[in-house]
């Protein structure tokens, strides 16, 4: 008989991929904002890693807002890493955002506009209102189906219990089909809406406990509860003031939010909707969250842009700008100055600067074990020491990078653990900077454009006009 072959059905609604930072869950400082030495996913850097936190902090309790920090450092010493601890920390509450410093030059909008759009991405409204809500245990649903099909539609009674009171309501077609897709049956505790009819499913009465003899894992018991049927309740929505911008820019807006094509929004739009949050605040419907908006390679950014950002920082709107760089002395894009990090020295002034410095042999090696248990790579002891080494002598990224590339080998060879041949195999394969440019000094006579033969054909050419 013929073996049968299962296909692997593979959930494709959840993407599993491993990025460079994948592996950072927070800030890992403990409850005095103590840096740990490693935690979640974070290695070293306590300094910069304890400063993070203090801000992070502030932001929390609200404190703080149009305040600006730099985090500048040399490439790859965990600056993104930390604006992700950072973003991590603070939870799915508060509006985090990130940007690319050249992101905006390709945009089909102004450069301002794209930075306020961004700013304004960085800003939550928590928004408070009293919904009308039904909520009770359900004793017993009774759907009347008519006998023959295309007559009337379906009609039904709902008997809904709190401890105090029952009633009986008469249910319409749109509610039956309701129940229907919540899969309601008596025992359950539900709560609806009375403005927009949605059924929300709490549980299952306590009562009713007993029913069966074997439940679900997601099956939850709650208490029936007491009261009257009817309640007041405050439901709080959290949205950006960008998304409010949009869906009032324009007739549909709410679909261009799904398409991304928010276009160039206007100023007196914006104005309209922070007098209207003004008045919700005043009033306590509603609440200002400051968020973070994070810029990387921040140098990227022009003259104009800078002088954008100076302005935008003043106003009491304005989220916590978090930026990154690792350049130094260098040049401010649109201009022929020099300063430092490319920042002018306005900006700089309202910048609290926190630097992060190159990781030491044992930190490398700890970090190179978490991505080793990220990538699900098994790595002997002596394979791990020689990688720890090349990320020493060339850099951290390089050696992250051949750690796939060394699994990968190891299971063409039909190896289980990556050993330390698998990772001089990889790295004789893959050159590291030093190792490409070594290679281009020696050779640069026989890559097109380089300076040399420029330089001899320019003089082969002077002669050839000279005779």
């Amino acid at each position: 008989m013929a073996e049968l072959k299962l296909s692997e059905s593979r959930d494709l609604t959840r993407i599993e991929r491993i990025g460079a930072h994948s592996h950072i869950r927070g800030l890992g400082l403990d409850s005095s904002l103590e840096p740990r030495d490693v935690s979640e996913g974070m290695v070293g850097q306590t300094q910069a890693r304890k400063a993070a936190g203090v801000i992070l902090q502030m932001i929390k309790d609200g404190k703080i807002a149009g305040r600006a920090i730099l985090l500048a450092g040399q490439p790859g010493t965990g600056k993104t890493a930390i604006a992700m601890g950072m973003a991590k920390s603070l939870g799915l509450e508060t509006p985090f955002s990130m940007l690319s410093g050249s992101e905006i030059f390709s945009l089909e909008m102004s450069k301002t506009e794209a930075l306020m759009q961004a700013f304004r991405k960085s800003i939550g409204v928590r928004i408070k209102e009293e919904a009308e809500v039904i909520e009770g245990e359900v004793v017993e649903i009774q759907i009347d189906r008519p006998a023959v099909s295309g007559a009337a539609s379906k009609t039904g009674k709902l008997t809904l219990k709190t401890t105090d009171m029952e009633t009986v309501y008469d249910l319409g077609a749109k509610m039956i089909e309701a129940l229907g897709k919540e899969k309601v049956q008596s025992g359950d505790v539900i709560a609806i809406d009375k403005a927009s009819g949605k059924i929300t499913k709490l549980g299952r009465s306590f009562s009713r406990s007993r029913d069966y003899d074997a439940m679900g894992p997601q099956t939850k018991f709650v208490q029936c509860p007491d009261g009257e049927l009817q309640k007041r309740k405050e439901v709080v929505h959290c949205v950006t003031l960008h998304e409010i911008d949009v869906i009032n820019s324009r007739t549909q807006g709410f679909l261009a939010l799904f398409t991304g094509d928010t276009g160039e929004i206007r100023a007196e739009v914006r104005e309209q909707i922070d007098t209207k949050v003004a008045e919700w605040r005043e009033e306590g419907k509603a609440e200002i969250v400051p968020g973070v908006l994070f810029i990387d390679e921040v140098h990227m950014l022009d003259i104009e842009c800078f002088s954008f950002l100076n302005r935008a920082l003043e106003n009491e709107m304005a989220p916590i700008l978090v930026v990154a760089t690792n350049r130094g002395i260098t040049a401010i894009r649109g201009t022929n100055y020099k300063s430092p990090h490319g920042i002018p020295i306005d900006l700089l002034d309202r910048l609290l600067i926190v630097t992060t410095q190159p990781y030491s042999v044992d930190e490398i090696h700890k970090i190179l074990d978490i991505r080793c248990q990220e990538e699900d790579v098994e790595m002997s002891e002596d394979a791990k020491q020689l990688l720890t080494k090349i990320g020493h002598e060339t850099s951290l990224r390089y050696a992250i990078h051949l750690i796939t590339a060394a699994a990968l080998n190891c299971q063409k060879r039909k190896g289980k653990v990556v050993e330390v041949q698998d990772i001089t195999r990889v790295y004789s394969l893959f050159l590291d900077v030093r190792r490409s440019t070594q290679y281009l000094m020696e050779y640069q006579k026989e890559y097109m454009f380089n300076e040399a033969s420029m330089v001899d054909g320019g003089e082969d050419d002077a002669d050839a006009m000279h005779d």
